[in-house]
């Protein structure tokens, strides 16, 4: 019985170490599963991190479009006013100038009546100051 024992002891004692031995393989295999977790993680969250640099570069490009289109639309906004401007300074010297244009024709009416009408008392005065000479007979 002693020997019985002993080799029970004995089996437990190896049952024991192979245990002992699986659970360091399993660790092993726990540990390098781990580490490639943990590899992917920081390749993971490079890649994060460069998306992320690469989405706050492309965030600074369109606020600096954006400030562009922005002071292109005050530009052209102050253009179009000065365009405005000279469009209704140039539309008052057209009223001016054609105001010009029709005035002197009703002024070169009134002296074309004032020269009708003097030419009328000429021919009134001639007639009336025709001397008749008798005619020696």
């Amino acid at each position: 019985m002693a020997a019985f024992r002993d080799m029970e002891e004995l089996s437990q004692g190896l049952l024991s170490l192979l245990s002992a031995n699986h659970a360091a393989a399993q660790q092993r295999r726990l540990l390098g599963r781990h580490g490639q977790i943990m590899e992917r993680l920081l390749e993971t969250q490079n890649g994060a991190e460069q998306q992320l640099r690469e989405i706050l570069e492309t965030e600074k490009e369109v606020a600096q479009s954006l400030l562009d289109a922005k002071e292109q639309v005050q530009q052209v906004g102050t253009e179009l006013q000065q365009i405005e401007a000279e469009l209704h300074k140039a539309s008052e010297e057209d009223a001016h100038l054609k105001a010009n244009l029709l005035y002197p024709f009703p002024e070169l009416e009134d002296l074309k009546e004032i020269q009708a009408d003097l030419e009328k008392r000429e021919r009134d005065v001639d007639e009336d100051t025709t001397v008749t000479i008798p005619a020696a007979m």
